[in-house]
């Protein structure tokens, strides 16, 4: 199987640790499926700066091939984060750098690479809202992470999203059952097959359309635990190796209980991505090589 993420990359600059580390929604997705044992690629563009260069040698290291993406003039994303009791607090960011100021723009060549995928991920901060439809007309399963902010979840920018997106996860934190719920079933009354919510300690909820699967946190080990950096993406890749080990297809969606496995599996990843430091790991000292001033 084979999974590409599309769109935004970063550099987390932990202010309490004074590291950086590599990350990004749509680089993490394609670097977990890898690590889970997926053929993965990321398709994106990268600042011509110190940290574009640093982010795409960490997505190479991993295997994750970069072969079609963009290096553009100007600065890459950065965000700038302390972790509080384990949980992450941004303090800000750049507004992703080139990745959202002069986005990636997909040319034919660029969809007959997206088609030897079986699934393409992107997400809220790609800017890849007006991308999504030539996305779809490859044929490939889409994912894509709305997040959590309320903006992301109005009719409108639903309609402009949710037709062109398979699978959507939705970042639902400390939200009642009942607000969760609603907001599953708005996401795929938009267009979306599969919807899905996170809720941190409390699990993750899946609706389908026609049942809600509900799938416990996996337990961890607080003596080891690191942050919660990048669970959700490791979520979202365990889930999604699954379904496609499962046979998932945009002609074909997988039973309950495949579904209901995918859940279990997405649980674990992110249990285990809480002993890693940082997305995927790759620190290196702000002080040395951030490339940046604040």
């Amino acid at each position: 199987m084979k999974v590409i993420g599309f769109g935004d990359n970063i550099v987390d600059r932990f202010l309490d640790r004074k590291v950086m580390y590599p990350g990004g929604n749509c680089v993490n997705v394609a670097v977990f499926a890898r690590r889970l044992g997926a053929e993965s690629a990321y398709l994106g563009v990268f600042g011509s700066d110190p940290l574009g260069a640093f982010v795409r040698d960490a997505i190479d290291a991993e295997g994750v091939d970069t072969s079609q993406c963009i290096i553009r003039d100007g600065l890459n994303g950065v965000t700038e984060i302390k972790v509080v009791d384990g949980d992450r607090i941004f303090l800000g960011w750049n507004d992703g750098g080139v990745t959202t100021s002069d986005p990636f723009m997909l040319e034919e060549e660029h969809l007959t690479y997206l088609a030897s995928a079986d699934l393409v991920h992107s997400s809220v901060y790609s800017a890849s809202e007006d991308q999504l439809p030539a996305v779809r007309t490859t044929k490939t399963l889409v994912s894509f992470d709305y997040s959590s902010e309320p903006e992301r979840r109005t009719d409108s920018y639903l309609t402009r999203t949710a037709p062109n997106v398979d699978l959507a996860l939705l970042s639902c934190g400390n939200m009642t059952v009942a607000a969760v719920e609603n907001d599953l079933k708005r996401v795929h009354a938009a267009g979306v097959s599969l919807a899905v919510g996170t809720r941190g300690q409390s699990g993750a909820m899946m609706y389908d359309g026609e049942r809600f699967l509900t799938q416990a946190a996996a337990p961890t080990d607080p003596l080891r635990f690191a942050d919660t950096m990048g669970c959700g993406d490791a979520f979202l890749a365990g889930l999604v190796v699954s379904l496609l080990g499962s046979g998932w297809s945009r002609a074909y969606r997988p039973p309950a209980d495949a579904l209901q496995k995918a859940l279990a599996r997405g649980a674990e990843s992110a249990a285990a991505q809480c002993y890693v430091e940082g997305a995927f790991g790759y620190g290196r000292a702000v002080e040395v090589a951030a490339g940046q001033s604040r």
